[in-house]
């Protein structure tokens, strides 16, 4: 079903939905970073990648993740400029922390698919959050032979000031500690994920903070799209039609929907998220969102 036209209407909406309900489980998507500015093509893509471009023809971050290098040592060269560009730096626009402006006084949790660690640069309690994919700033044995995670922020670094012609020096290449096979990135692209005992932990906490909010609740779902709507937006819509108490809001850039049968319990905005959740958490209400 599409949204509603009258965005300022359901904004208003949605400010009444936050003003009566103390609990507010956020399922953020894909979205919400690209509105922050985490964009993986354009200029941003020519800025950091436009050797990689011209040599490999690749035309965004995202394929460029899967492009088949020759060497290691080019793999790694890529990985981490993207692991830099994409975790380690700050986001162009201050989405999560208007975000985080909206919810900090409710008792808020985390879900996401992202795996930019934004929440928790942006000031969210990490005990709140749930990085269902993984994160940028985690390694894992490629195998992998052990279910652990390690931290990769200063052999990334590394990388990043140590490449030269899209190649990182051969003795930075990480390998396992256990088994000295090579390492990758933490994150769910097939069985290999490793789900460690952090992984285990927010999803316990997110299980308990489901089991224990059964009553009045907002599902508010940041852009999210239908590449894996089985992670949040699927689950949102069942728990919003089982808990007549529930109620559902998604703001998404052209995806902005919902099933008719929760459709009156409901908040659709289609419009860019950084917009939206700005000018809401500074005035509380929109006229009209830019074109």
């Amino acid at each position: 079903m599409p949204s509603t036209p009258n965005c300022s209407d359901n904004i208003n909406r949605l400010k009444t939905a936050l003003a009566e309900t103390d609990a507010v489980l956020i399922g953020a998507g894909a979205g919400l970073s690209t509105s922050a500015g985490f964009t993986y093509s354009g200029e941003r893509f020519e800025k950091y990648f436009s050797d990689f471009r011209e040599k490999y023809g690749f035309i965004d971050m995202y394929s460029g993740g899967f492009y088949p290098y020759e060497t290691p040592e080019e793999m790694w060269a890529f990985w981490s400029r993207n692991i830099m560009v994409n975790r380690y730096m700050d986001a162009p626009k201050p989405v999560y922390q208007d975000l985080l402006n909206l919810v900090k006084d409710k008792d808020y949790f985390v879900l996401t698919t992202n795996v930019d660690h934004c929440f928790q640069k942006a000031g969210f309690d990490k005990n709140r959050l749930f990085y269902t994919q993984g994160d940028y700033g985690l390694f894992q044995c490629s195998v992998p032979c052990h279910p652990k995670t390690y931290d990769n922020e200063a052999i990334v670094r590394e990388m990043w000031d140590k490449q030269k012609d899209m190649r990182i020096p051969s003795e930075l290449i990480p390998k396992c500690p256990r088994c000295g096979e090579p390492m990758t990135t933490n994150l769910r692209i097939d069985e290999t994920f490793v789900e460690d005992e952090g992984w285990h932990r927010a999803a316990d906490r997110y299980r308990s903070y489901l089991q224990t909010h059964i009553g009045k609740i907002l599902f508010l779902e940041l852009g999210v799209g239908m590449n894996t709507p089985g992670i949040i937006k699927y689950p949102f819509w069942n728990r919003t039609l089982e808990n007549p108490q529930a109620i559902y809001a998604c703001i998404n850039y052209g995806e902005a929907f919902c099933p008719e049968e929760i459709r009156n319990r409901s908040i659709c905005i289609d419009g860019d998220i950084a917009d939206v959740i700005h000018v809401f958490s500074v005035n509380g209400v929109m006229e009209e969102l830019p074109v």
